[in-house]
């Protein structure tokens, strides 16, 4: 078999590459080894009638391969890259040239908000100061609402700024890069928070909810964690039944790790449903997601959780108790749960990946700043050629985080649907690369 470099790429992607390789590579070597084994010795007045036989099954054979390039199904060819990989095809054309989704006129409206906010984090926060207090101050709050930054990407007529996936890119990096706490808070209000409000809410939900939470009025948080089933989401023990005159679900239950849960006014919660299968007469669970304002009753909080760092963003445990929720707050549907949270966790995920794209980028510029002005040994540090190597290798990780966030981001601003495998992969590579870039 021909060794093919883009083969040796293919086959380092994944087992079923290799096994489907594998299989092909055995199949030919056996019908090789068969045929030999089996081929009669010939003499020469055999040999016409041996070659009129060899035609006739070459045309049985041509006509069952166009039978079977008829029937076969034709492998399956998505907009993504990386799942195309999986399916063992290679389409550089979704890469080169690097998608730009951006018009002049979105250019322009996102360069116009990139100074105002980079010069607020550069007069206004503390970050230091914010996370010994382990509490992001009251004017640095309301400095974010008057930059409209807790509803970027709610649409114009609903308050918010409009901003699409690739825009609010751009911002997310610069608030990381100054803050990761700020972006904690306001990351997961609105890209996780309210996201099911924006992707699965009916018009009614959007209506009440969006304008509030838009402009910071109404904090949001996201409660799916649970303390015995962590990240298995299927698995929730939180139950919401509806009562017995139907306007309500009962919700008993409790999350964990919730970012703003000490803080937030509204929550997307997921509990289990218990409905009687029709079919069977038993008792099954349906995952559901709810939206659960804080005044409803039955919602309080644990004290913040005592963190390592990032201390300025509020963590907490939060407990549902005979909170009665309206029927007319389920989000997406009865049993539509988990499609509901796996759709809000892939759709924010680019924030964190552009996000810690812009921690890396204030890192390497300190640590640059750094360099040139200490000396050792009669020199800025700047000049050593391992010094230089470090600094390099800082920046082939950001610069390649960078690229696969804004890649994402525009992949979901041009209507691709299946962006969760290069979503799963940046929030990998970036977490990994922003501590290997802070700890080099």
């Amino acid at each position: 078999m021909m060794n093919s470099p883009l083969l040796s790429v293919g086959c380092r992607l994944g087992p079923s590459c290799i096994s489907v390789l594998s299989r092909v590579a055995t199949h030919r070597t056996a019908t090789t080894a068969s045929s030999l084994a089996t081929a009669p010795v010939t003499s020469e007045s055999n040999t016409n009638e041996q070659k009129s036989k060899s035609k006739e099954q070459q045309n049985l054979s041509s006509t069952s391969k166009e039978k079977a390039v008829k029937t076969d199904k034709q492998p399956r060819t998505s907009n993504s890259f990386v799942l195309n990989l999986f399916r063992g095809q290679f389409h550089p054309n979704e890469l080169f040239p690097y998608p730009n989704v951006l018009n002049e006129e979105q250019k322009d409206n996102v360069k116009m908000l990139i100074d105002p906010i980079w010069k607020f984090f550069e007069e206004k926060n503390d970050p230091a100061k914010n996370d010994m207090n382990e509490k992001i101050p009251d004017e640095v709050m309301n400095g974010l609402k008057e930059q409209g930054a807790f509803g970027i990407q709610v649409p114009v007529e609903l308050g918010g700024l409009g901003l699409t996936n690739t825009q609010a890119a751009r911002l997310f990096e610069i608030v990381t890069g100054h803050d990761l706490a700020i972006s904690i808070c306001v990351g997961a209000h609105q890209s996780i928070g309210f996201k099911g409000i924006l992707l699965f809410g009916t018009d009614a939900q959007k209506q009440k909810y969006l304008p509030k939470l838009a402009a910071g009025e109404h904090i949001a948080a996201f409660s799916l964690t649970e303390p015995a089933t962590g990240s298995d989401a299927a698995s929730i023990k939180t139950k919401a039944e509806l009562s017995s005159d139907g306007k309500y679900y009962i919700l008993n239950g409790s999350k964990i790790w919730t970012s703003n849960g000490g803080i937030a006014d509204v929550f997307t919660v997921f509990a289990q449903v218990p409905a009687v299968d029709d079919k069977t007469g038993q008792v099954q669970n349906q995952m559901t997601a709810f939206i659960v304002e804080r005044k409803f009753g039955g919602v309080t909080n644990g004290p913040p959780e005592k963190k390592m760092g990032i201390k300025a963003s509020n963590t907490t445990e939060v407990f549902f108790e005979d909170c009665k929720v309206p029927v007319e707050n389920v989000l997406g549907g009865v049993g539509n749960g988990f499609k509901v949270a796996m759709n809000i966790l892939n759709n924010g995920r680019f924030g964190m990946v552009v996000g810690l794209s812009g921690t890396m980028k204030m890192a390497i510029r300190k640590s640059i700043d750094f360099a040139k002005h200490r000396r050792q040994f009669g020199r800025t540090i700047d000049t050593y050629g391992n010094i230089q190597e470090k600094l390099v290798r800082m920046e082939m990780r950001q610069y390649v985080t960078e690229s696969l966030g804004f890649l994402l981001a525009q992949n979901m601003d041009r209507g691709i649907p299946e962006y969760q495998c290069e979503a799963a992969i940046g929030k990998v590579f970036a977490s990994e690369s922003a501590w290997y870039v802070l700890d080099f």
